[in-house]
């Protein structure tokens, strides 16, 4: 008989915690890492995973912490916690390389003050798909930068920023949530909108007038890229915060 697997999200604190109940193996391994996915997309301070009432029916099924981690030190750089393992996965745990990527806390409770003791300096935006919105985005930045003494990067993050919201003012149309975050040594810069069309660079057409934005984002940052969220898509990049 197929597993099955339920996974309750609390995201009321700047600490996301998600508790897993069910069957854990190779089945529904998959949609724990969906959900775990959009969960880092929305950025908060720390991610933690309750894994108090799981049963885990395959140890191999536990490499999808070890993938969501791997993946939430890239980006968004979200520090993430396995908390409250039952006694036989808590052993699979320890022997496998998973707890060299996600550290794993007995106690729920006391994963999510220690994940949560050192708060994330964060701006958030909420922007309608209009001409100002491009200008709101740079004196976001610009507040950002101010606060955090990063002089030296408020050009280029204005200028990145402003290009992420113009592609969604120009292609996507809907509103959108823009977030300015410090996760040193990066400044991320972070987009949502409601469209779920993929955004990618195409050859640029020398002779044309437009079309050089995602170019430009990616001359500028140190990484950028695209990522599913839900009920749409978050388009980020990372810039040194020297």
């Amino acid at each position: 008989m197929p597993s099955r697997i339920t996974c309750q999200v609390d995201d009321r604190t700047p600490v996301t915690v998600v508790r897993l109940a069910g069957g854990l193996d190779t089945g529904t391994m998959r949609p724990v890492h969906g959900v775990l996915d959009r969960c880092l997309s929305e950025q908060p301070d720390a991610l933690v995973v309750d894994l108090t009432d799981v049963q885990v029916k395959d140890r191999l099924a536990l490499s999808v912490f070890a993938a969501a981690a791997r993946q939430a030190a890239s980006w968004p750089a979200v520090p993430m916690v396995l908390c409250s393992p039952p006694a036989d996965a808590a052993a699979w745990l320890a022997e496998s390389t998973v707890c060299r990527v996600v550290p794993v806390s007995p106690d729920c409770a006391e994963a999510t003050r220690t994940v949560g003791a050192a708060a994330t300096p964060r701006l958030r935006a909420r922007l309608e798909p209009v001409a100002g919105a491009c200008r709101r985005a740079r004196e976001l930045v610009t507040d950002a930068c101010g606060r955090w003494n990063l002089p030296e990067a408020v050009g280029p993050a204005s200028l990145v920023l402003s290009e992420l919201v113009g592609n969604v003012v120009r292609h996507a149309g809907t509103p959108m949530r823009v977030t300015v975050t410090l996760r040193r040594p990066y400044l991320h810069l972070a987009v949502f909108d409601e469209s779920q069309e993929s955004v990618r660079s195409r050859r640029m057409d020398l002779r044309a007038e437009g079309g050089r934005g995602l170019m430009l984002v990616r001359e500028l940052t140190q990484r950028w890229g695209s990522s599913p969220a839900a009920n749409g898509k978050v388009v980020w990049a990372m810039l040194p915060a020297n």
